[in-house]
Protein backbone atom coordinates (compact mmCIF):
# COMPACT_ATOMS: atom_id res chain seq x y z
CA UNK A 1 0.00 0.00 0.00
CA UNK A 2 1.04 3.71 -0.41
CA UNK A 3 0.21 6.97 1.21
CA UNK A 4 -2.07 9.05 -1.46
CA UNK A 5 -0.17 12.23 -3.01
CA UNK A 6 -0.18 15.21 -0.90
CA UNK A 7 1.50 17.71 -3.14
CA UNK A 8 -0.38 17.83 -6.15
CA UNK A 9 -1.72 21.44 -6.91
CA UNK A 10 -5.32 22.35 -7.73
CA UNK A 11 -4.32 23.67 -10.83
CA UNK A 12 -6.94 26.59 -12.08
CA UNK A 13 -8.59 25.46 -15.33
CA UNK A 14 -7.03 28.14 -17.55
CA UNK A 15 -3.76 28.06 -15.86
CA UNK A 16 -1.72 28.56 -19.39
CA UNK A 17 1.37 25.68 -19.84
CA UNK A 18 -0.82 23.08 -18.51
CA UNK A 19 -1.04 19.72 -21.19
CA UNK A 20 -4.32 19.18 -20.77
CA UNK A 21 -7.24 22.01 -19.81
CA UNK A 22 -10.46 22.20 -18.68
CA UNK A 23 -11.94 25.50 -19.55
CA UNK A 24 -14.38 27.27 -18.00
CA UNK A 25 -17.32 26.58 -20.09
CA UNK A 26 -19.85 28.55 -22.48
CA UNK A 27 -22.91 27.00 -22.17
CA UNK A 28 -24.20 27.43 -18.42
CA UNK A 29 -23.75 29.38 -15.57
CA UNK A 30 -20.35 28.99 -12.93
CA UNK A 31 -21.98 30.80 -10.35
CA UNK A 32 -23.54 28.10 -8.87
CA UNK A 33 -23.60 26.93 -5.08
CA UNK A 34 -21.49 24.41 -3.78
CA UNK A 35 -23.68 22.12 -1.68
CA UNK A 36 -26.14 19.90 -3.76
CA UNK A 37 -29.27 20.94 -4.46
CA UNK A 38 -33.10 19.58 -3.40
CA UNK A 39 -33.52 18.16 -6.36
CA UNK A 40 -29.86 15.87 -6.35
CA UNK A 41 -31.42 14.37 -3.28
CA UNK A 42 -34.28 13.89 -4.68
CA UNK A 43 -32.39 11.72 -7.56
CA UNK A 44 -30.30 10.10 -5.71
CA UNK A 45 -33.45 8.94 -2.82
CA UNK A 46 -35.62 8.17 -6.26
CA UNK A 47 -32.90 5.74 -7.81
CA UNK A 48 -31.92 4.21 -4.41
CA UNK A 49 -35.79 3.32 -4.09
CA UNK A 50 -35.71 1.93 -7.91
CA UNK A 51 -33.10 -0.24 -7.83
CA UNK A 52 -33.37 -1.25 -4.34
CA UNK A 53 -37.17 -2.60 -5.16
CA UNK A 54 -35.42 -4.19 -8.42
CA UNK A 55 -32.80 -6.20 -6.81
CA UNK A 56 -35.00 -7.09 -3.50
CA UNK A 57 -37.81 -7.95 -5.79
CA UNK A 58 -35.74 -10.19 -7.73
CA UNK A 59 -34.31 -11.62 -4.89
CA UNK A 60 -37.38 -12.68 -3.31
CA UNK A 61 -38.81 -14.60 -6.44
CA UNK A 62 -35.58 -16.96 -6.42
CA UNK A 63 -33.87 -15.46 -9.00
CA UNK A 64 -30.50 -14.55 -7.28
CA UNK A 65 -27.62 -17.03 -6.93
CA UNK A 66 -25.49 -18.45 -5.13
CA UNK A 67 -22.62 -16.92 -7.77
CA UNK A 68 -22.36 -14.60 -6.69
CA UNK A 69 -24.39 -13.13 -3.88
CA UNK A 70 -24.26 -15.91 -1.50
CA UNK A 71 -20.55 -15.77 -1.69
CA UNK A 72 -20.40 -12.19 -0.58
CA UNK A 73 -22.96 -12.59 1.56
CA UNK A 74 -20.83 -15.10 3.43
CA UNK A 75 -17.60 -13.15 2.98
CA UNK A 76 -19.38 -10.35 4.85
CA UNK A 77 -20.71 -12.77 7.78
CA UNK A 78 -17.06 -13.70 8.02
CA UNK A 79 -15.85 -10.14 8.72
CA UNK A 80 -19.31 -9.59 10.99
CA UNK A 81 -17.92 -12.54 12.58
CA UNK A 82 -14.62 -11.30 13.60
CA UNK A 83 -12.51 -13.49 10.94
CA UNK A 84 -10.82 -13.66 7.60
CA UNK A 85 -13.59 -13.81 5.17
CA UNK A 86 -14.32 -17.84 3.88
CA UNK A 87 -17.57 -18.95 1.46
CA UNK A 88 -18.92 -22.39 1.65
CA UNK A 89 -19.94 -22.14 -1.98
CA UNK A 90 -16.62 -21.85 -3.71
CA UNK A 91 -15.64 -24.71 -1.14
CA UNK A 92 -15.34 -26.17 1.93
CA UNK A 93 -13.63 -23.44 4.10
CA UNK A 94 -12.31 -21.32 0.93
CA UNK A 95 -10.58 -18.01 2.00
CA UNK A 96 -12.57 -15.63 -0.73
CA UNK A 97 -9.27 -13.07 -0.33
CA UNK A 98 -7.04 -16.30 -2.04
CA UNK A 99 -10.00 -15.77 -4.96
CA UNK A 100 -10.37 -11.77 -5.12
CA UNK A 101 -8.39 -8.98 -3.57
CA UNK A 102 -11.44 -7.13 -1.95
CA UNK A 103 -10.91 -6.12 1.77
CA UNK A 104 -13.28 -3.34 1.19
CA UNK A 105 -16.60 -5.47 2.05
CA UNK A 106 -15.31 -5.54 5.71
CA UNK A 107 -17.11 -2.17 5.74
CA UNK A 108 -20.22 -3.86 5.40
CA UNK A 109 -19.60 -5.74 8.91
CA UNK A 110 -21.47 -3.33 10.68
CA UNK A 111 -24.72 -2.81 8.47
CA UNK A 112 -24.47 -7.47 8.46
CA UNK A 113 -24.52 -6.78 12.34
CA UNK A 114 -28.28 -4.91 12.60
CA UNK A 115 -29.44 -6.90 9.88
CA UNK A 116 -27.46 -10.48 8.24
CA UNK A 117 -29.43 -10.96 5.32
CA UNK A 118 -28.84 -11.11 1.72
CA UNK A 119 -31.13 -8.17 1.41
CA UNK A 120 -28.53 -5.60 3.59
CA UNK A 121 -26.05 -6.53 0.53
CA UNK A 122 -28.33 -5.05 -1.89
CA UNK A 123 -29.69 -2.86 -0.31
CA UNK A 124 -25.98 -1.47 0.34
CA UNK A 125 -25.13 -2.32 -3.49
CA UNK A 126 -28.17 0.15 -4.00
CA UNK A 127 -27.21 3.15 -1.59
CA UNK A 128 -23.41 3.21 -3.34
CA UNK A 129 -25.17 3.42 -6.77
CA UNK A 130 -27.44 6.26 -5.75
CA UNK A 131 -24.98 8.32 -3.98
CA UNK A 132 -22.26 8.19 -7.17
CA UNK A 133 -24.79 10.48 -8.68
CA UNK A 134 -24.22 13.21 -6.14
CA UNK A 135 -20.17 14.06 -7.55
CA UNK A 136 -21.12 13.78 -11.20
CA UNK A 137 -24.06 16.07 -10.88
CA UNK A 138 -22.56 18.63 -8.63
CA UNK A 139 -19.59 18.84 -11.16
CA UNK A 140 -22.39 19.51 -14.15
CA UNK A 141 -24.10 21.95 -12.61
CA UNK A 142 -20.78 23.73 -11.82
CA UNK A 143 -19.88 23.48 -15.49
CA UNK A 144 -23.13 23.18 -17.49
CA UNK A 145 -25.78 24.65 -14.74
CA UNK A 146 -29.25 22.73 -13.47
CA UNK A 147 -30.98 21.75 -16.13
CA UNK A 148 -28.37 19.38 -17.85
CA UNK A 149 -26.67 18.05 -14.56
CA UNK A 150 -29.94 17.14 -13.68
CA UNK A 151 -30.97 15.14 -17.32
CA UNK A 152 -27.28 13.87 -17.08
CA UNK A 153 -27.85 12.43 -13.54
CA UNK A 154 -30.74 11.01 -14.63
CA UNK A 155 -29.35 9.21 -17.46
CA UNK A 156 -26.19 8.02 -15.66
CA UNK A 157 -28.67 6.89 -13.24
CA UNK A 158 -30.83 4.83 -15.66
CA UNK A 159 -27.82 3.73 -17.68
CA UNK A 160 -27.83 0.28 -18.69
CA UNK A 161 -24.72 -0.89 -17.04
CA UNK A 162 -25.80 -0.16 -13.59
CA UNK A 163 -29.07 -1.46 -14.34
CA UNK A 164 -27.82 -4.78 -15.03
CA UNK A 165 -25.67 -4.76 -12.24
CA UNK A 166 -28.16 -4.18 -9.97
CA UNK A 167 -30.22 -6.76 -11.42
CA UNK A 168 -27.79 -9.02 -10.91
CA UNK A 169 -26.97 -9.94 -6.99
CA UNK A 170 -24.47 -8.30 -5.56
CA UNK A 171 -20.61 -7.61 -6.07
CA UNK A 172 -17.68 -5.86 -4.57
CA UNK A 173 -17.29 -3.37 -7.71
CA UNK A 174 -19.94 -1.33 -6.43
CA UNK A 175 -17.63 -0.19 -3.90
CA UNK A 176 -15.86 1.51 -6.81
CA UNK A 177 -18.43 3.87 -8.15
CA UNK A 178 -18.95 5.98 -5.45
CA UNK A 179 -14.76 6.13 -5.79
CA UNK A 180 -14.66 6.76 -9.37
CA UNK A 181 -17.46 9.45 -9.75
CA UNK A 182 -15.87 11.64 -7.08
CA UNK A 183 -12.31 10.87 -8.01
CA UNK A 184 -13.18 11.88 -12.15
CA UNK A 185 -15.52 14.61 -10.94
CA UNK A 186 -12.38 16.00 -8.94
CA UNK A 187 -9.70 15.63 -11.39
CA UNK A 188 -12.32 17.55 -14.14
CA UNK A 189 -12.45 20.14 -12.12
CA UNK A 190 -8.60 20.45 -11.28
CA UNK A 191 -8.58 19.51 -7.88
CA UNK A 192 -6.24 17.04 -8.62
CA UNK A 193 -5.01 16.27 -4.86
CA UNK A 194 -8.73 15.22 -3.92
CA UNK A 195 -8.60 12.93 -7.52
CA UNK A 196 -5.96 11.23 -6.01
CA UNK A 197 -6.82 10.52 -2.77
CA UNK A 198 -10.65 9.13 -3.98
CA UNK A 199 -8.92 7.00 -6.34
CA UNK A 200 -6.26 5.29 -3.76
CA UNK A 201 -8.80 3.03 -1.70
CA UNK A 202 -10.01 1.53 -5.12
CA UNK A 203 -6.97 -0.65 -4.88
CA UNK A 204 -9.10 -2.06 -1.74
CA UNK A 205 -11.60 -2.88 -4.19
CA UNK A 206 -10.49 -5.92 -6.53
CA UNK A 207 -7.08 -6.50 -7.65
CA UNK A 208 -7.69 -5.46 -11.21
CA UNK A 209 -8.56 -1.76 -10.40
CA UNK A 210 -4.50 -0.88 -9.47
CA UNK A 211 -4.46 -0.40 -13.32
CA UNK A 212 -7.13 2.23 -13.44
CA UNK A 213 -5.68 3.99 -9.96
CA UNK A 214 -2.72 3.87 -12.47
CA UNK A 215 -4.07 5.49 -15.64
CA UNK A 216 -5.74 7.94 -12.72
CA UNK A 217 -2.35 9.24 -12.15
CA UNK A 218 -1.44 9.32 -15.68
CA UNK A 219 -4.00 11.80 -16.26
CA UNK A 220 -2.91 13.97 -13.06
CA UNK A 221 0.39 13.92 -14.29
CA UNK A 222 -0.99 15.01 -17.68
CA UNK A 223 -3.24 17.66 -16.81
CA UNK A 224 -0.56 19.10 -13.48
CA UNK A 225 1.92 19.95 -16.07
CA UNK A 226 5.58 20.15 -14.59
CA UNK A 227 4.56 21.00 -11.10
CA UNK A 228 2.69 18.09 -10.21
CA UNK A 229 3.61 15.42 -12.79
CA UNK A 230 6.09 13.54 -10.36
CA UNK A 231 2.98 13.06 -7.84
CA UNK A 232 0.70 11.86 -10.90
CA UNK A 233 3.64 9.44 -11.93
CA UNK A 234 4.37 8.35 -8.26
CA UNK A 235 0.09 7.34 -7.97
CA UNK A 236 0.43 5.67 -11.13
CA UNK A 237 3.20 3.58 -10.05
CA UNK A 238 1.54 2.96 -6.90
CA UNK A 239 -1.72 1.66 -8.91
CA UNK A 240 0.15 -0.96 -11.16
CA UNK A 241 2.24 -1.97 -8.16
CA UNK A 242 -0.59 -2.90 -6.09
CA UNK A 243 -2.25 -5.35 -8.84
CA UNK A 244 0.73 -6.52 -9.48
CA UNK A 245 1.63 -7.49 -5.57
CA UNK A 246 -2.07 -8.93 -5.31
CA UNK A 247 -1.80 -10.66 -8.46
CA UNK A 248 1.25 -12.22 -8.08
CA UNK A 249 2.15 -12.37 -4.04
CA UNK A 250 -1.23 -11.86 -2.30
CA UNK A 251 -3.97 -14.28 -4.31
CA UNK A 252 -1.48 -16.81 -4.80
CA UNK A 253 -0.53 -16.92 -1.13
CA UNK A 254 -4.00 -17.55 -0.41
CA UNK A 255 -5.89 -19.68 -2.94
CA UNK A 256 -5.52 -23.17 -2.08
CA UNK A 257 -4.37 -24.01 -5.14
CA UNK A 258 -1.33 -21.45 -4.92
CA UNK A 259 -2.24 -19.63 -7.86
CA UNK A 260 -3.92 -16.54 -9.06
CA UNK A 261 -7.10 -18.52 -10.59
CA UNK A 262 -8.55 -15.77 -13.03
CA UNK A 263 -5.19 -15.50 -14.77
CA UNK A 264 -6.05 -18.55 -16.80
CA UNK A 265 -8.93 -16.64 -18.43
CA UNK A 266 -6.30 -14.72 -20.12
CA UNK A 267 -4.23 -17.82 -21.17
CA UNK A 268 -5.12 -18.01 -24.82
CA UNK A 269 -6.98 -20.80 -25.16
CA UNK A 270 -9.93 -20.16 -26.84
CA UNK A 271 -8.59 -17.69 -28.85
CA UNK A 272 -8.48 -18.50 -33.20
CA UNK A 273 -4.34 -17.32 -32.25
CA UNK A 274 -4.24 -20.04 -29.55
CA UNK A 275 -1.34 -21.56 -28.95
CA UNK A 276 0.43 -19.79 -26.36
CA UNK A 277 3.34 -17.73 -26.29
CA UNK A 278 3.60 -13.72 -27.79
CA UNK A 279 1.94 -14.65 -30.74
CA UNK A 280 -1.33 -15.44 -29.10
CA UNK A 281 -1.16 -12.32 -26.46
CA UNK A 282 -0.27 -9.97 -29.97
CA UNK A 283 -3.30 -12.04 -31.70
CA UNK A 284 -5.56 -11.12 -28.57
CA UNK A 285 -4.19 -7.24 -28.19
CA UNK A 286 -5.05 -6.81 -31.94
CA UNK A 287 -7.61 -9.06 -33.33
CA UNK A 288 -8.90 -10.50 -30.70
CA UNK A 289 -10.00 -7.10 -29.50
CA UNK A 290 -12.69 -6.59 -31.96
CA UNK A 291 -13.65 -10.68 -32.40
CA UNK A 292 -16.19 -11.83 -31.71
CA UNK A 293 -18.77 -9.50 -32.67
CA UNK A 294 -20.09 -9.56 -29.78
CA UNK A 295 -16.95 -7.52 -28.02
CA UNK A 296 -17.59 -4.61 -30.52
CA UNK A 297 -21.40 -4.51 -29.86
CA UNK A 298 -20.64 -4.10 -25.77
CA UNK A 299 -18.12 -1.21 -26.48
CA UNK A 300 -20.13 0.33 -28.45
CA UNK A 301 -22.62 -0.09 -26.47
CA UNK A 302 -20.31 1.27 -23.65
CA UNK A 303 -20.28 4.65 -25.08
CA UNK A 304 -23.86 5.00 -26.70
CA UNK A 305 -25.62 6.13 -24.22
CA UNK A 306 -23.48 9.62 -24.18
CA UNK A 307 -23.56 9.70 -27.92
CA UNK A 308 -19.69 8.65 -28.18
CA UNK A 309 -19.55 12.42 -26.69
CA UNK A 310 -17.29 10.59 -23.86
CA UNK A 311 -14.83 9.89 -26.86
CA UNK A 312 -13.91 13.58 -26.88
CA UNK A 313 -12.37 14.03 -23.02
CA UNK A 314 -9.56 12.45 -22.22
CA UNK A 315 -11.11 11.21 -18.91
CA UNK A 316 -11.94 8.18 -20.91
CA UNK A 317 -8.58 6.36 -20.87
CA UNK A 318 -9.85 6.01 -17.64
CA UNK A 319 -11.58 3.12 -18.90
CA UNK A 320 -9.08 1.31 -21.20
CA UNK A 321 -7.86 -1.27 -18.70
CA UNK A 322 -11.08 -2.26 -17.68
CA UNK A 323 -12.41 -2.24 -21.72
CA UNK A 324 -8.95 -4.28 -22.59
CA UNK A 325 -8.97 -7.01 -20.08
CA UNK A 326 -12.76 -7.98 -20.78
CA UNK A 327 -11.25 -8.23 -24.52
CA UNK A 328 -8.53 -10.38 -24.01
CA UNK A 329 -10.30 -12.74 -21.67
CA UNK A 330 -11.03 -16.35 -22.81
CA UNK A 331 -14.47 -16.32 -20.85
CA UNK A 332 -17.60 -14.87 -22.65
CA UNK A 333 -19.93 -13.37 -20.19
CA UNK A 334 -17.01 -10.65 -19.81
CA UNK A 335 -17.70 -9.15 -23.60
CA UNK A 336 -21.53 -9.41 -23.19
CA UNK A 337 -23.64 -6.81 -21.81
CA UNK A 338 -25.04 -8.60 -19.74
CA UNK A 339 -24.41 -9.26 -15.26
CA UNK A 340 -22.63 -6.68 -13.57
CA UNK A 341 -18.93 -6.21 -16.21
CA UNK A 342 -20.18 -2.87 -17.15
CA UNK A 343 -20.69 -1.23 -13.92
CA UNK A 344 -17.53 0.45 -13.30
CA UNK A 345 -17.51 1.90 -16.69
CA UNK A 346 -20.71 4.33 -16.54
CA UNK A 347 -19.22 6.78 -14.14
CA UNK A 348 -15.93 6.58 -16.30
CA UNK A 349 -17.65 7.63 -19.49
CA UNK A 350 -20.16 9.88 -18.01
CA UNK A 351 -17.48 12.02 -16.42
CA UNK A 352 -15.99 11.90 -19.69
CA UNK A 353 -19.21 13.13 -20.82
CA UNK A 354 -19.51 15.57 -18.54
CA UNK A 355 -15.92 17.37 -19.15
CA UNK A 356 -16.26 16.87 -22.85
CA UNK A 357 -19.43 18.96 -22.60
CA UNK A 358 -18.04 21.41 -20.62
CA UNK A 359 -15.36 22.45 -22.90
CA UNK A 360 -15.12 25.74 -24.70
CA UNK A 361 -17.03 25.73 -27.75
CA UNK A 362 -20.18 24.13 -26.87
CA UNK A 363 -23.12 26.29 -27.72
CA UNK A 364 -26.12 26.44 -25.78
CA UNK A 365 -27.86 25.09 -28.66
CA UNK A 366 -25.15 22.54 -28.80
CA UNK A 367 -25.36 21.14 -25.34
CA UNK A 368 -29.30 21.44 -25.54
CA UNK A 369 -29.07 18.70 -28.48
CA UNK A 370 -26.55 16.56 -27.36
CA UNK A 371 -28.88 16.22 -23.94
CA UNK A 372 -32.04 15.87 -26.04
CA UNK A 373 -29.79 13.05 -27.92
CA UNK A 374 -28.65 11.40 -24.85
CA UNK A 375 -31.71 11.63 -23.14
CA UNK A 376 -33.52 9.90 -26.28
CA UNK A 377 -30.81 6.86 -26.06
CA UNK A 378 -31.30 6.69 -22.38
CA UNK A 379 -34.99 6.14 -23.17
CA UNK A 380 -34.41 3.64 -26.21
CA UNK A 381 -32.36 1.28 -24.03
CA UNK A 382 -34.53 1.66 -20.73
CA UNK A 383 -36.98 -0.90 -21.74
CA UNK A 384 -34.61 -2.89 -23.37
CA UNK A 385 -32.22 -4.08 -19.88
CA UNK A 386 -32.81 -4.83 -16.29
CA UNK A 387 -35.21 -1.73 -15.67
CA UNK A 388 -37.80 -2.82 -18.16
CA UNK A 389 -38.72 -6.06 -15.86
CA UNK A 390 -40.22 -3.73 -13.51
CA UNK A 391 -42.92 -3.19 -16.37
CA UNK A 392 -44.50 -6.40 -16.51
CA UNK A 393 -47.02 -7.37 -14.64
CA UNK A 394 -45.12 -10.75 -13.50
CA UNK A 395 -42.51 -8.44 -11.76
CA UNK A 396 -45.00 -7.23 -9.48
CA UNK A 397 -47.25 -10.44 -9.06
CA UNK A 398 -45.70 -12.86 -6.16
CA UNK A 399 -44.96 -16.50 -6.88
CA UNK A 400 -46.57 -18.77 -4.62
CA UNK A 401 -43.52 -21.42 -5.31
CA UNK A 402 -41.39 -18.76 -3.64
CA UNK A 403 -43.77 -19.28 -0.58
CA UNK A 404 -43.33 -22.79 -0.32
CA UNK A 405 -39.55 -22.59 -0.85
CA UNK A 406 -39.59 -20.12 2.02
CA UNK A 407 -41.73 -22.30 4.32
CA UNK A 408 -39.35 -25.37 3.79
CA UNK A 409 -36.36 -23.62 3.86
CA UNK A 410 -37.25 -22.90 7.78
CA UNK A 411 -37.52 -26.36 8.48
CA UNK A 412 -33.32 -26.60 8.26
CA UNK A 413 -32.34 -25.15 11.77
CA UNK A 414 -29.68 -22.53 11.97
CA UNK A 415 -26.05 -23.83 11.68
CA UNK A 416 -27.02 -26.61 9.84
CA UNK A 417 -25.13 -27.74 6.82
CA UNK A 418 -26.43 -28.02 3.61
CA UNK A 419 -26.75 -28.04 0.37
CA UNK A 420 -29.23 -26.50 -1.79
CA UNK A 421 -29.98 -25.52 -5.46
CA UNK A 422 -28.46 -22.47 -6.95
CA UNK A 423 -31.30 -20.16 -6.58
CA UNK A 424 -31.88 -21.08 -2.87
CA UNK A 425 -28.35 -21.01 -1.47
CA UNK A 426 -28.86 -16.56 -1.17
CA UNK A 427 -31.43 -17.45 1.20
CA UNK A 428 -29.61 -19.70 3.55
CA UNK A 429 -26.37 -18.18 3.73
CA UNK A 430 -27.51 -15.79 6.54
CA UNK A 431 -27.98 -19.02 9.23
CA UNK A 432 -26.30 -21.96 8.08
CA UNK A 433 -23.34 -23.07 6.35
CA UNK A 434 -24.91 -24.03 3.20
CA UNK A 435 -23.13 -25.03 0.00
CA UNK A 436 -24.15 -25.56 -3.94
CA UNK A 437 -25.68 -28.77 -4.58
CA UNK A 438 -23.92 -31.03 -7.35
CA UNK A 439 -20.75 -28.34 -7.10
CA UNK A 440 -17.72 -30.76 -6.96
CA UNK A 441 -16.05 -28.58 -4.39
CA UNK A 442 -19.13 -28.26 -2.29
CA UNK A 443 -18.63 -29.86 1.15
CA UNK A 444 -20.12 -33.08 1.48
CA UNK A 445 -22.25 -35.30 3.27
CA UNK A 446 -24.00 -32.21 4.69
CA UNK A 447 -27.15 -32.49 7.09
CA UNK A 448 -29.56 -31.47 4.71
CA UNK A 449 -30.36 -30.99 0.84
CA UNK A 450 -33.08 -28.98 -0.50
CA UNK A 451 -33.36 -28.91 -4.37
CA UNK A 452 -35.63 -27.22 -6.89
CA UNK A 453 -36.42 -29.78 -9.69
CA UNK A 454 -38.42 -27.37 -11.36
CA UNK A 455 -35.84 -24.67 -12.88
CA UNK A 456 -36.47 -23.75 -16.37
CA UNK A 457 -33.51 -25.76 -18.42
CA UNK A 458 -32.12 -22.55 -19.49
CA UNK A 459 -31.47 -21.73 -16.02
CA UNK A 460 -30.55 -25.14 -14.64
CA UNK A 461 -27.04 -25.03 -13.05
CA UNK A 462 -24.49 -26.58 -12.48
CA UNK A 463 -26.38 -30.11 -13.21
CA UNK A 464 -28.70 -31.15 -16.44
CA UNK A 465 -32.24 -31.98 -14.96
CA UNK A 466 -31.05 -36.18 -15.97
CA UNK A 467 -27.61 -35.70 -13.34
CA UNK A 468 -29.67 -33.93 -10.75
CA UNK A 469 -31.99 -36.57 -10.15
CA UNK A 470 -29.12 -39.26 -10.56
CA UNK A 471 -27.21 -36.89 -7.65
CA UNK A 472 -30.71 -36.96 -5.43
CA UNK A 473 -31.29 -40.54 -5.97
CA UNK A 474 -27.45 -41.36 -4.86
CA UNK A 475 -28.49 -38.88 -1.73
CA UNK A 476 -30.82 -41.47 -1.04
CA UNK A 477 -28.94 -44.33 -1.08
CA UNK A 478 -26.46 -42.76 0.90
CA UNK A 479 -29.21 -42.57 3.78
CA UNK A 480 -31.29 -39.09 3.45
CA UNK A 481 -34.40 -38.99 4.12
CA UNK A 482 -37.69 -37.21 2.44
CA UNK A 483 -38.62 -34.64 4.86
CA UNK A 484 -40.76 -32.76 2.44
CA UNK A 485 -41.95 -32.81 -1.09
CA UNK A 486 -43.90 -30.00 -2.43
CA UNK A 487 -44.68 -27.88 -5.59
CA UNK A 488 -41.00 -29.45 -7.14
CA UNK A 489 -39.04 -28.56 -3.80
CA UNK A 490 -37.64 -31.79 -2.21
CA UNK A 491 -36.44 -31.51 0.94
CA UNK A 492 -33.89 -34.20 2.62
CA UNK A 493 -32.53 -34.91 6.13
CA UNK A 494 -29.91 -37.44 7.19
CA UNK A 495 -31.01 -38.93 10.28
CA UNK A 496 -27.55 -40.51 11.47
CA UNK A 497 -25.99 -36.61 11.19
CA UNK A 498 -26.35 -33.92 13.79
CA UNK A 499 -28.56 -30.99 13.18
Amino acid sequence: MHAPPTDLPALPPQQSGAPYRNPEPSTGPTDQPSGPAWWMWALVSGLFLLYATLSLRIHEQLGSHSFDLAIFEQAVRSYAEGHLPVSEVKGAGFPVLGDHFSPILALLAPLYWLAPSARTLLMAQAGLIAVSVLPLTLWARRTLGSPAAAMIGLCYGLSWGIANAAAFDFHEWVFAVPLLACSLSALGSGRLRAAACWAVPLVLVKEDLGLTVAVIGLVIAWRAGRGGRRAGIALAVAGAACTALAMLVVLPALNPNGSYFYASFLGGGSGAGGGGGFGALLYKLTIGLVTPDTKVTTLMMVFAPTLFLALRSPLVLVAVPSLVWRGVSDYWPHWTTGYHYSLTLMPIVFAALIDALGRRGTSPAGLRRALVGIAGVCLLLLPVYAVGRMAKAEFWRDDPRAVVAQHLMARIPDGATVQASDALVPHLANRTSVSLFGWPESRPEPQWIMVDTRVAPDKRWPLSLRDESISLAQARSRGYKSVAQRDGFVLLNRPDRRS
